[in-house]
């Protein structure tokens, strides 16, 4: 598996999934994810500044959601099980359940603020 440092617009990515309200090691580590075939969390660590348990905090997450799968991946010796990690699904849909999300607080905020207006 080739290793591959992240670009500038994994980084804009990263940034945008933050305010988009993903945690920074989840908006990250997607962020890395979003143009890479198969990746192994010590790659993930490696490129993203994320240490070991905040991969694997992301990548719970991740896999909950149903948006990357895993694979076990045959290792000689001992150590740390390696992982492959990859999107389950094409990214653009990844990106349309988080736009869905994203309208539903806009809609609860609306709601909220109408309320407040009916009080005052």
């Amino acid at each position: 598996m080739k290793s591959a440092e992240m670009t500038e617009n994994d980084k804009k990515l990263a940034e945008l999934l933050q305010k988009a309200g993903l945690s920074r090691n989840v908006a990250k580590t997607l962020a890395y994810m979003h143009n890479r075939e198969e990746v192994i969390s010590v790659e993930i660590e490696k490129n993203t500044g994320l240490r070991q348990p905040e991969v694997s905090i992301a990548m719970k997450y991740l896999r909950e959601k149903g948006w990357i799968v895993k694979r076990d991946i045959k290792k000689e010796g001992k150590g740390r099980p390696v992982h492959g990690y990859k999107l389950a699904k094409p990214f653009p849909k990844i990106l349309e359940e988080i736009e869905k999300e994203l309208r539903g607080k806009i809609k609860d905020i609306e709601n909220i603020i109408k309320n407040l207006q009916n009080l005052s």
